[in-house]
């Protein structure tokens, strides 16, 4: 027998602020009960895009951004599980500097599901897929779950 501790299984999340990303976080907590595994909840955040060939002006350090993000975070996580403490399973909030695909596929490694919704802030709407869920389904290296929106049929 040995004695090292079994590792906790670990569930990563993407939450970008849409309804899509909170019915996400709440499957995955669901989930993380069922199997004993705490969740990483990942929010991702990129610089603004260039202006044909520009870059836009901003006044804003990189700091501000991942404030921002963080804030984006902790507001859907209210949202979506309620307020303050007392949670129903251990919680990690990270922001994190990158495209959102990539940035989920990282935060993946290791762990036992990658869960997105289906649906962040694109605007393609009509799609059954988003982008980053698509290339996240292709690329992950766990399984991946993803949760529909409400309102999106079945």
């Amino acid at each position: 027998m040995s004695d090292e501790a079994t590792p906790v299984p670990r569930i990563v999340v993407g939450v970008d602020g849409s309804e899509s990303s909170r019915e996400a976080l709440r499957w995955a907590v669901d989930q993380a009960k069922l199997m004993g595994a705490v969740v990483d909840a990942i929010i991702a955040w990129e610089f603004p895009t260039a202006w044909y060939g520009l870059a836009p002006p901003t006044d804003k350090d990189p700091a501000d951004y991942r404030k921002q993000a963080l804030d984006i975070l902790h507001q859907t996580v209210d949202e979506a599980l309620g307020p303050g403490p007392g949670r129903p399973v251990e919680l990690g909030l990270v922001a994190a500097h990158g495209h959102p695909a990539a940035v989920l596929l990282d935060a993946a490694a290791g762990a036992r599901l990658l869960v997105v919704g289906n649906r962040g802030h694109g605007g393609f709407n009509e799609a059954l897929l988003g982008s980053v869920g698509q290339h996240c389904v292709q690329h992950a290296p766990c399984p991946v779950v993803v949760v529909r929106g409400p309102g999106q049929g079945t």
